[in-house]
């Protein structure tokens, strides 16, 4: 377990840096054990976040690369904080810099083995996103949900503007589910290194009592699997987590976002 949540860590970073490609204005450094990624929108939050590559780099090196490139984009940044140990001098760098933390410690959870297929009612079909149509109905779907979050609506679009090259990735696989033909649930699975993340599991509020989150998870968990990942990864949002640990996700650690803010979060 203490491999796989050093595992997963490093493979949410590597998603990082992907999802920089997926968007027009996305783009990523490494330098000296500390990784930047800024992604297509100014929202601190998942667009624009901070790592160190190597634990034993300094909090105070980490901080000072982050100011100093996030600064030159002038946005805002997001650092995700372990609560297992490994992250404590940097949680204290980051409120001794007076980084607000955000919202609840998010878990991180691993699933070891593919899932039983849950039954699906009639009128669900679920289908591999494969063409640019797809890839709006997994923004439009994700813009909806996470607005109970409080995320902008146009966040996704803004992360997601490059459809082609999100279609072209060979590491990652996205699903939508339809219901009575209308796309009501979406969820992205992103593998490297034999290890997965599991990202952007929504659903449409209308459609929260049809158990779709459950099916669009277990389908991309067990695609993970299918591409010969040993492990599938995910943080678990508040609504998201009871379903995650009833479907068999175990948990590792829990992460705590740090932020500098840039600007009025809920402006454009």
């Amino acid at each position: 377990m203490t491999d796989l949540a050093d595992l997963g860590h490093r493979t949410l970073m590597t998603y990082s840096r992907a999802l920089t490609a997926w968007s027009s204005r996305g783009g990523w450094r490494e330098r000296h054990g500390v990784l930047a990624c800024n992604s297509g929108s100014w929202i601190p939050i998942i667009a624009n976040a901070a790592f160190r590559t190597d634990d034993a780099v300094a909090p105070a090196a980490l901080l000072d690369q982050a100011e100093e490139y996030f600064g030159a984009l002038g946005r805002g940044y997001s650092i995700k904080v372990r609560d297992s140990g490994m992250d404590d001098d940097l949680r204290a760098a980051c409120e001794a810099r007076g980084l607000a933390a955000f919202g609840e410690p998010a878990p991180e959870m691993v699933c070891r083995a593919p899932l039983a297929v849950p039954a699906l009612a009639g009128d669900v079909v679920l289908r591999r996103v494969e063409d640019e149509a797809g890839v709006a109905d997994f923004c439009r779907i994700n813009g909806e949900a996470y607005s109970t979050y409080g995320m902008p609506a146009e966040v996704m679009a803004d992360l997601f503007d490059r459809p082609a090259v999100v279609l072209a990735d060979p590491d990652t696989a996205m699903v939508v589910a339809d219901v009575d033909g209308h796309p009501m649930a979406t969820a992205l699975v992103y593998v490297s290194d034999g290890v997965a993340s599991l990202q952007w599991v929504g659903t449409r509020s209308e459609a929260r009592h049809l158990r779709l989150g459950a099916a669009v998870t277990v389908w991309t968990t067990n695609e993970a699997f299918a591409r010969g990942a040993t492990a599938c990864t995910l943080q678990a949002s508040p609504m998201g987590e009871p379903l995650y640990a009833r479907l068999g996700y175990e948990y590792l650690y829990r992460y705590t976002e740090h932020v500098r803010w840039r600007r009025d979060p809920t402006s454009r």
